[in-house]
C-alpha cells in the first residue's frame, strides 16, 4: 500500500462497476478512472444503491458476477468507498427533474451531492443538466 494522495474522486453507477469487475469493455475515460483507483491514484465512491442493484441482478442471473464476488473485489481495492443512502442524497435526488427512473436518479444524486463526476454510460443521465458524467 502506498501513501500517495489520490488525484481525483468519482462516483460510479451499477453498469460501470459491473463491467469493470467482469472485465468487459468500458469507455476509455471510465477504464482510465478504474485503473487509477486500482493503483490508488483516484477514489471511486460506490452508492449503496449500486450494491443493492448488484445483489438484485446477481440473484436474477442478469450479470455473471455474484454479490459476494463484487464485495470481494471492493475489499481488494481500498480506493473504492461505499457511500450510503441518506436524507441528503434523497434531497439531492428531489432536485433532479430530468431523470425519471428512481434508481438512476438516486445514483446521480450521490454524484451531485458530492460534486463529483459520475461514471456512467446511461444516456439519460449523460443528458442531465444536474450531473457531470464520464464514460
Amino acid at each position: 500500500m502506498t501513501n500517495s494522495i489520490p488525484e481525483s474522486e468519482f462516483v460510479t453507477d451499477t453498469v460501470g462497476l459491473v463491467l469493470r469487475i467482469e472485465r468487459r469493455r468500458l469507455g476509455p475515460a471510465a477504464k482510465s478512472i478504474f485503473d487509477l483507483a486500482e493503483s490508488e491514484k483516484a477514489i471511486i465512491y460506490v452508492p449503496g444503491l449500486v450494491l443493492a442493484e448488484i445483489l438484485y441482478l446477481s440473484e436474477r442471473q442478469r450479470i455473471s458476477i455474484s454479490f459476494g464476488e463484487a464485495l470481494e473485489y471492493l475489499r481488494q481495492h481500498l480506493n473504492y468507498k461505499e457511500y450510503p443512502m441518506s436524507f441528503a442524497v434523497i434531497r439531492s435526488a428531489a432536485e433532479i427533474t430530468d431523470i425519471r427512473e428512481l434508481h438512476a436518479r438516486l445514483i446521480a444524486a450521490t454524484a451531485r451531492l458530492l460534486d463529483l463526476d459520475l461514471i456512467t454510460n446511461d444516456q439519460t443521465i449523460q443528458a442531465s443538466a444536474f450531473v457531470r458524467t464520464v464514460w
